[in-house]
């Protein structure tokens, strides 16, 4: 059951990943901490977003903006070692706290807090119109860099941010997609390589075969996101998704999850 579910969540965020804020870890990060311990949902995650980005980089890739990808990749990448070493070692760290309600202990982990606010926080940045509209200009690129390379590294949540620097750099709708998916897989590369220690000690070859099927399914996803890119607005998913996402957290954060 978790396969279809996954598999499917992994296929409908990868088409929506083309045209709303929202990335396919943000989805997919809660998706998977229902089923498996949050340093394997952490691994399992990070290798399907890596695997889709590589699959859109074969899309798109080539309408990116060189000057841009200096400007803004080079930080994301170097700041993005730092949010995966963050998140390392906050994994493993003894519970925040623990309580009892309808007669179930419940337990509050750091992790699993941390990135809850996090998915609250980008997910309010795409219904909070004050936020839509928040812009940067082009000089405070290598600032936007460093902290969607941060988040990115930290919890797979960089589109809200990238996007917020990366619309007015002067680019094309085409060049902005083809930027942010290359310097979206450069960051992927980077937390996968700062991961890839904790692969070790995850039961990660266990679960090749969801692996597979969810990368495909999510590979499929953004596919047909290519196709629907100039002919769908899906602004009213948009805002059922980010409410969705808020629900998830508060249950992840709370320890219900």
């Amino acid at each position: 059951m978790e396969i279809l579910i996954i598999s499917l969540s992994a296929f409908l965020v990868a088409t929506l990943t083309f045209f709303s804020g929202f990335g396919l870890g943000t989805i997919l990060t809660p998706v998977f901490m229902v089923f498996f311990p949050v340093d394997l949902a952490i691994a399992l995650t990070g290798v399907v977003h890596f695997f889709n980005n590589l699959f859109k980089l074969a899309l798109v890739g080539k309408n990116a903006n060189k000057d841009v990808l200096i400007r803004f990749g080079i930080p994301a990448v170097i700041s993005a070692f730092a949010g995966s070493w963050v998140l390392l070692n906050i994994t493993d760290l003894d519970p925040l706290f623990s309580y009892d309600m309808f007669g179930k202990t419940f337990i509050v982990e750091p992790v699993k807090f941390l990135i809850s606010i996090l998915l609250i926080i980008f997910a309010l940045m795409d219904l909070i119109p004050y936020f839509q509209k928040l812009q940067f200009g082009k000089e405070k690129l290598p600032i936007g860099g460093a902290l969607s390379g941060f988040f990115g590294g930290l919890s797979g949540n960089q589109g809200a941010l990238r996007s917020a620097f990366l619309i007015k750099a002067g680019l094309s709708k085409e060049a902005f997609i083809g930027t942010a998916v290359v310097v979206s897989t450069f960051v992927d590369f980077t937390r996968l390589s700062v991961y890839a220690t904790r692969f070790l000690s995850t039961d990660l070859i266990d679960n090749i075969q969801l692996v597979l099927i969810t990368t495909l399914s999510a590979i499929a996803g953004a596919y047909i996101g290519n196709k629907l890119l100039k002919k769908v607005t899906l602004k009213f998913l948009q805002i059922t998704v980010a409410t969705m996402l808020i629900l998830i957290s508060i249950a992840l954060g709370a320890g219900w999850i």
